[in-house]
């Protein structure tokens, strides 16, 4: 047997005292640190009476196969009690190549929808009413093309575009660092970025333009600290570059949102919220001068996927739970819980009904929402969250100093550090040190885990995918696609905004590949450096 622990950390590796005093709170201070709930610096939350007046968005994360298949499963959870849409895409329509393209065999479908032209998207939502629904895209290098059909497809059903609400993810700068599903270097996306900013602004006022996104950093092995500078870092400089372009902070600070991770470590995850929404406040307010609810860090939370199991699957429900109160009790807006079968597979429908009651469970059983911020005032909480914001300002200011995000990109130093960081915590997990219930402990022995019956996409449903683009090619004016597309490239080096010329494209029935082409054609395609 083990001796007695005698040193305790975080996942960040913050020591964690035996116990903790108001002698660990001398410097603090109620009105600058704490506030009230709805109040600068938001320590306590974004709104004055939190879930007492209204529950969080419950936004289940879905997309396979077909757009048919996937209204089906849409059109489910909301008949199920979801109150917002979240969609998946699959590969090919993330990177930009349309599902006949030879590079997308193999991943049609398979990891979300695919979405080829406008009459995919008008499958996708068909019965489902853009003024009545709140749709979030988690789409990033193609980002402007997505939204430029959802835009077109409101058109058509004579939704006015100010009754739009919902958010694209629009992040590409964590895609070079985290996820990988970029295309064009890191300048020119970032243009397109900001193009969207100016749109949204102009047209969608209800629609979050960007959802600055510290979860595929945390998935990629990121620790909580490094979860909130690298994503604050990266918000810092979406801002700065709106400005730069012309934008009046405050014109489009309040459609900002973030995507955040809800990781094991329980407490560590609540004070982790609470200081990426302090820290976000006071440098919103001291770089930019914007006005309070410009400095608000409004975000949705995704349970950790990277924490899932394929070794006794049912546990994940237990984490998920977890995760999930995590988020709650840190203040979160809209939030996904992910399904049991995750680590085996796309979930079945069970497992994301399942997910789906986890969250309700919370919301309507437990009793947490009927007081904002519950924990504030916790000697340990409030001391962890100023730890956190402490360390990932450290963090911060030295990537400021050394010329921002796209240094950061560009030169290796968030790979690195996430490198670094994943490594360290795959080196305890085999050593033990780190506990991985059914994994590295408590495994199963007596008998081989039962394999589970997976969901899987039918290859049918990849070859009508194709064979319906083929048909939408021959069918549409194609003088009229190639004449869009011309004003495209015609466009991209002036200082006009491309949603415009992009959204002519889609009505005219452009594919996402033909459109992506176009822009690579001008500014080429951005090849990772191998970063040792």
């Amino acid at each position: 047997m083990k001796d007695k622990k005698e040193d305790f950390f975080t996942s960040s590796e913050i020591r964690v005292k035996e116990l903790y005093t108001p002698e660990d709170l001398l410097d603090f201070d109620f009105k600058r640190d704490l506030g009230h709930p709805g109040k600068y610096p938001f320590t306590r939350g974004v709104q004055k009476d939190m879930y007492r007046g209204h529950l969080w968005t419950m936004r289940q994360y879905a997309g396979f196969g077909t757009a048919s298949e996937t209204n089906k499963r849409f059109r489910y959870l909301l008949k199920q009690g979801q109150t917002g849409l979240s969609v998946a895409f699959d590969l090919p329509t993330q990177i930009g190549y349309d599902s006949g393209h030879p590079l997308s065999s193999g991943e049609v479908g398979k990891t979300g929808v695919a979405i080829d032209t406008l009459e995919d998207m008008e499958i996708l939502f068909d019965k489902i009413p853009l003024d009545k629904v709140s749709t979030s895209m988690t789409i990033n290098a193609t980002a402007s093309i997505l939204l430029a059909m959802y835009v077109a497809l409101a058109r058509k059903q004579n939704v006015p575009l100010k009754l739009l609400s919902g958010t694209v993810q629009n992040d590409i700068l964590k895609e070079y660092i985290a996820r990988g599903t970029y295309i064009f270097p890191p300048r020119p996306s970032m243009r397109l970025t900001t193009d969207i900013f100016k749109y949204a602004y102009e047209n969608l006022p209800k629609f979050n333009s960007i959802s600055v996104s510290g979860y595929h950093i945390r998935e990629a092995g990121a620790n909580a600290v490094q979860e909130i500078a690298f994503t604050l870092a990266n918000g810092i400089t979406y801002v700065q570059e709106a400005v730069n372009s012309g934008l009046n902070v405050n014109s489009f600070g309040k459609r900002i949102s973030f995507f955040l991770n809800a990781h094991s470590n329980f407490l560590e995850e609540i004070a982790k919220f609470r200081a990426a929404r302090r820290l976000w406040a006071k440098m919103m307010k001291e770089k930019f001068g914007a006005e309070e609810d410009s400095c608000k860090l409004r975000f949705h939370t995704q349970t950790a996927g990277c924490t899932l199991t394929a070794q006794q699957p049912e546990n994940n429900i237990v984490r998920v739970a977890f995760q999930a109160l995590s988020s709650v009790l840190g203040g979160t807006q809209s939030l996904h819980t992910n399904s049991m079968d995750e680590a085996l597979s796309l979930p079945s429908e069970k497992a994301a009904e399942v997910a789906l009651r986890t969250q309700q469970i919370i919301a309507y059983e437990s009793g947490i929402s009927s007081t904002v911020d519950p924990l504030a005032g916790s000697y340990f909480i409030e001391s962890l969250t100023n730890n956190l914001e402490k360390e990932a300002k450290k963090y911060i200011d030295y990537i400021e100093q050394n010329g921002g995000a796209l240094w950061a990109v560009e030169s290796g130093y968030y790979q690195k550090e996430i490198q670094k960081s994943a490594y360290e915590h795959q080196k305890m997990v085999e050593s033990g040190d780190r506990v991985i219930v059914g994994v590295n402990k408590f495994e199963t022995k007596t008998e081989k885990e039962k394999r589970k019956k997976i969901f899987k996409i039918s290859k049918k449903a990849t070859s009508g995918q194709i064979k319906r683009l083929k048909d939408v090619k021959k069918r549409r004016d194609n003088n009229k696609v190639k004449a869009s597309l011309e004003e495209l490239k015609n466009k991209v080096n002036t200082e006009e905004n491309l949603m415009y010329p992009i959204i002519e494209c889609v009505e005219a029935n452009a594919s996402i590949g033909e459109i992506c082409q176009v822009l690579k054609d001008v500014w080429g395609e951005y090849e990772q450096k191998v970063i040792i």
